[in-house]
């Protein structure tokens, strides 16, 4: 699976002696340095043999492919090049499996979740084009506002276009459970209201991560002191998934999906964070940065957890709730064509969801709750959650409607 790791990213190949500059200039996460553009790359001086290599490991870790990444960018061929070569040319120079060659030569696919229709986000904003409020340089932010204003994002955003009549999932799974083995298995109840603020906002936790960037320690080695949830989007707006279990298929997948855009929600203005309710170091280290290059918190009272279910867990048992259950076959399925690696260590009945905070006190904009083993929030109805908070904090006197 591709790795959020800058140093995975550019490999042992010409990109190398280029990380000091990379992180001077402030692309120090995969996501934001895989929409540089051709201005971007010339601003660092960069050369035709790297351009090309960022070209193909951009290309690659799409993928999830990025194992060959050292031996194709040595090839000394460019992107197109490599496309053009024929099964037996891939497996003889550079030893790639017969699967993994059909994933590289499908031009129009990537290991992005491929359930999602065009149909499903929101068009294009001109705010989405605006330069994000950032504490770094000033160079780096007119380098950053350059690249999200790039053809890239538009084609990003143009991919979640929610079309006129829309009926939005929020809350609950884009399906519903219904019936289990031949209805001889009830679907465990769900909460269909979204959960109040005031359930949420003194929640204890403790920050596991820091946002990776280049040259960063792979855990926090100084341990945090709890503090309130509340806190994580006192000054700024935040997305907050749910994980239930960090080696479950389903979750990284799905936290691997919702990361690839972070420069869509860096522009939009929201921090990312994913919570887990139970706190095994190996699993957080094989976790971060693979599948999540944001902040990782520890929940210790499982306080978002309880939130999703109206006050107390939701929990299904591994039977009744995968193996009895279709939708949830349907979304491991969904997750392992994604090249996703998994084990089976911690509690994983727990279910997980996803909340999107607005500013300090504002309240949540936006609930989803993991009715299936694997369900993931609709893209679609995040991304426009995002924007019309974004587009409304622009509008003084302006609200969206939230739970209080």
């Amino acid at each position: 699976m591709a790795s959020f790791s800058v140093e995975d990213f550019v490999g042992n190949g010409v990109l190398k002696d280029l990380l000091p500059t990379l992180l001077e200039e402030g692309w120090d996460d995969v996501p934001t340095l895989k929409v540089m553009n051709s201005e971007d790359m010339d601003a660092i001086k960069m050369t035709q043999q790297q351009k090309e290599a960022v070209e193909i490991r951009t290309y690659l870790h799409d993928r999830s492919l990025m194992q060959y990444g050292d031996r194709l960018e040595s090839s000394g061929k460019c992107l197109p090049e490599l496309l053009s070569l024929s099964v037996e040319d891939l497996t003889a120079q550079f030893h790639m499996k017969r699967g993994h060659i059909a994933r590289f030569k499908d031009r129009n696919s990537s290991c992005a979740d491929p359930l999602i229709k065009k149909s499903d986000a929101p068009s294009p904003s001109t705010s989405i084009k605006r330069t994000y409020q950032s504490n770094s340089s000033k160079r780096m932010q007119s380098m950053r506002s350059r690249t999200f204003q790039d053809k890239k994002i538009e084609e990003a955003l143009s991919d979640f276009k929610i079309e006129e009549g829309y009926v939005f999932k929020g809350i609950v799974a884009a399906e519903p459970a219904g019936h289990r083995a031949c209805a001889c298995v009830q679907p465990p109840p769900i909460v269909d209201k979204v959960a109040p603020y005031s359930a949420i906002e003194n929640i204890s936790i403790q920050k596991l991560t820091p946002e990776y960037k280049i040259g960063m320690e792979r855990l926090v080695k100084t341990k945090t002191p709890p503090m309130k949830a509340s806190a994580l989007w006192q000054n700024k707006p935040a997305i907050i998934l749910c994980i239930r279990r960090p080696g479950c298929i389903m979750c990284r997948a799905e936290a691997h999906q919702l990361y690839t855009r972070k420069p869509v929600f860096d522009a939009l203005g929201f921090q990312l964070f994913a919570v887990i309710h139970e706190h095994i170091e190996s699993e957080v280290k094989d976790f971060w940065p693979r599948y999540w290059g944001g902040t990782v918190i520890f929940d210790h009272g499982r306080g978002f957890f309880k939130a999703l279910g109206g006050g107390k867990l939701m929990k299904d048992k591994f039977l009744s709730g995968f193996l009895f259950n279709p939708r949830a076959i349907a979304n491991y399925k969904r997750a392992k064509a994604m090249g996703v690696k998994q084990n089976f260590n911690g509690e994983g009945e727990i279910k997980g969801g996803l909340f999107i905070l607005g500013t300090a006190k504002s309240g949540i904009a936006y609930q989803f709750i993991e009715r299936n083993f694997g369900d993931w929030a609709p893209l679609s109805e995040v991304i426009n959650i995002c924007t019309k908070l974004q587009s409304q904090s622009q509008v003084p006197g302006s609200s969206i409607e939230t739970s209080q």
